[in-house]
């Protein structure tokens, strides 16, 4: 059963008990997201690590070019 079936099926039983009808699926969608983004930085904050741009720090971490170490002439 998909989510709107089941969204019709919880509508009609609160047309009959006289409540009102729930949210459409997807609703509250964005504000959930939201509030786990929120709440994964305030974790971060707690642990002491970044709270913000972790993501991106560590995939440009990854993917940059990897430069080989240069040694000044006398060193060599």
């Amino acid at each position: 059963m998909d989510a709107m079936q089941q969204h019709m099926i919880d509508r009609y039983r609160a047309a009959q008990h006289a409540e009102p009808a729930p949210p459409l699926p997807g609703t509250h969608d964005v504000a959930t997201l939201r509030e786990l983004r929120d709440y994964r930085r305030f974790e971060a904050v707690l642990a002491g690590r970044l709270a913000t741009g972790r993501l991106r720090a560590a995939l440009a971490h990854l993917f940059a070019p990897h430069h080989p170490r240069r040694h000044p002439p006398a060193c060599r």
